[in-house]
């Protein structure tokens, strides 16, 4: 069920999702409150999880990390079991930043970064391709980014 919010907290989760660094004096500043209501607020949307962590947006690129692949990975058997021992798994690879569950053709689409094509087929032919249950994997380079935001639309 979605949290209720009111005009402030839906200001203040775009704002944070823009620069989650600012002290609550400025943050209040911005959405028109004064800083401990704005801190009040600030603290129920983390304790109700609505704000699941603050974290630094690292540039891949400008530490090494040149190649952006999608891949799509098929599981040659669909029970319970082999979609959670993939998954836990997978968790483990620094390299996969996300994964998803999929319906369709492929169980998974995992988004990873890497060195190089070098590096990517290293990981591919060590590790990931050595999973138990993997049947198919279909990797698709990523040849530049038009668009990249971790904000989500705040209705």
């Amino acid at each position: 069920m979605p949290i209720e919010l009111d005009p402030f907290e839906r200001r203040i989760l775009q704002v944070l999702q823009e620069d989650a660094s600012m002290p609550t004096a400025r943050l209040g500043e911005m959405v028109g409150l004064s800083s401990s209501p704005c801190w009040r607020r600030v603290d129920r949307l983390e304790k109700e999880g609505v704000i699941t962590r603050r974290v630094a947006l690292v540039d891949r690129q400008k530490i090494g990390l040149n190649a952006h692949i999608f891949a799509q990975i098929k599981l040659n058997a669909h029970g319970r079991a082999n979609l959670d021992e993939f998954a836990a798994a997978i968790r483990s690879f620094p390299e996969v930043l996300e994964a998803y569950v999929l319906m369709g053709v492929f169980d998974f689409m995992l988004r990873i970064v890497a060195a190089d094509i070098e590096a990517y087929e290293r990981f591919f032919f060590t590790r990931l391709s050595k999973l138990p249950g993997v049947q198919e994997i279909n990797s698709t380079v990523a040849l530049s980014q038009v668009k990249a935001t971790t904000a989500l639309p705040i209705p």
